[in-house]
């Protein structure tokens, strides 16, 4: 029974693997298509701050994308999850809220939240990279 909830769980994680390969593939033909049409909108190549910004936020979103995918392929070859990449993406998450968020539109508190998640994932990650990555890592032989 535990071999075939095994060969099952490898299975949903191949699949998983290629499905975020594929969005990965389309949001990057995404951020094509937006950067050729914000290019040759009058004025031709020029760019405006929104136009950047939605720009710099679908690219980071594909960065994401390849984060997220490097995290499930080695799931998927070693069994185990990387803490160091999980605050990565997350890390790079947040920078994409930040890129694309309008300070006027939220409150203070918002703001300050931000800034407290920010420097939790920031402390995490060094916690991480300066320990033995043995004593974090989740390990689960596929």
């Amino acid at each position: 029974m535990i071999d075939l909830l095994k060969k099952f769980e490898r299975i949903v994680t191949g699949l998983l693997v290629i499905m975020l390969a594929l969005v990965v593939v389309l949001a990057l033909i995404d951020l094509g298509w937006l950067l050729v049409q914000d290019i040759l909108k009058p004025p031709l190549f020029i760019l405006e701050i929104g136009d950047l910004l939605e720009i710099f936020g679908v690219f980071l979103l594909v960065l994401i994308g390849l984060e997220l995918l490097e995290t499930v392929k080695c799931y998927y070859l070693k069994g185990k999850i990387e803490l160091k990449v999980i605050f990565t993406v997350a890390l790079i998450a947040i920078s994409r809220k930040i890129i694309i968020l309008e300070p006027d539109k939220h409150s203070g508190l918002t703001l300050i939240g931000i800034g407290v998640i920010i420097l939790a994932l920031v402390a995490g990650y060094f916690v991480v990279s300066t320990r033995s990555l043995s004593d974090f890592e989740t390990t689960k032989r596929i």
